[in-house]
């Protein structure tokens, strides 16, 4: 009746598009699971926004981006016919996994109006902590110590001027080890994802770029607000004048958007 369909002994959960992530992520909670995607302004975010624009929050470095965690997907074509891709149990594997192309489409393709997702039990513990580094250089080199230790973070973020966040998430005993090794690369400062509601208050722009180019990347936007996936390379900002140009397929994104929506009636690829 609510939109959600929680299915506890198989980890799915199949959600009506207009749901909010917060409101099913209360559901999942009640017994001990979550869909693990952390997208901004979740109480306000439907679910349909959210596979729309592929939206994921700090966490997506160690668990993934909501199409990783997506099984089954129902949309409505231009055209008005409702097509189904996927399924609702995790192992399915029959027909062409179509669902895909709707995640990140932005509505070009069609509407989004129910998901199947697969989910994860909530970890046992969950702790962050973080180091202000004296600058950019000596933020990158902790990145590389972190990515070659044995730590396996969920979160890694840099935040301006240089301050490196590392979210730590398992068993009590897991995460503790890590927070021992953690110590001895200086992060010992406790820390939260606070700035991440203060970033998002306003859109911000996007830009990808390999893990290894993020400093020299953020080191040319000129002092911008800035929030940075740095295990990811994916920086968002706000008011830089220059940006890397993207390199999309966008031959093939056209001639998708054509099969889908021939006569234009969608919105117009992001191109």
């Amino acid at each position: 009746m609510n939109g959600i369909e929680h299915r506890p002994s198989d980890m799915t959960a199949t959600v009506a598009g207009h749901v909010t992530v917060a409101a099913v992520q209360a559901q999942l909670a009640e017994n001990g699971q979550w869909l693990a995607v952390d997208p901004p302004a979740p109480e306000r975010l439907t679910v349909a926004e959210a596979l729309a624009g592929d939206l994921n929050g700090p966490r997506r470095f160690g668990y993934g981006t909501l199409r990783d965690y997506t099984i089954g997907l129902k949309a409505v074509l231009a055209d008005g016919r409702l097509i189904s891709s996927g399924g609702k149990v995790v192992k399915n594997v029959a027909g062409y996994d179509l669902l895909k192309l709707f995640i990140g489409a932005r509505r070009t393709l069609g509407a989004i109006v129910e998901a199947t997702f697969k989910l994860r039990p909530l970890p046992e513990c969950e702790v962050f902590i973080q180091k202000k580094c004296a600058s950019l250089a000596e933020a990158g080199a902790l990145l590389e110590m972190i990515l070659d230790s044995p730590l396996f973070p969920v979160v890694l973020d840099l935040l301006p001027p240089s301050i490196i966040v590392m979210g730590l998430a398992g068993t009590r005993e897991d995460v503790d080890w890590q927070l021992s090794r953690a110590g001895g690369l200086g992060l010992l400062e406790s820390a939260n994802l606070d700035y991440e509601k203060s970033f998002w208050t306003s859109k911000a722009q996007k830009i990808s770029v390999l893990p290894s180019r993020v400093i020299e990347t953020i080191a040319g936007l000129g002092g911008v607000p800035f929030v940075c996936r740095a295990g990811n390379g994916i920086i968002f900002c706000r008011g830089a004048r220059y940006l890397p140009e993207a390199n999309l397929p966008s031959r093939l994104m056209r001639r998708v958007k054509e099969a889908f929506d021939p006569r234009g009636l969608l919105p117009s690829l992001p191109l």
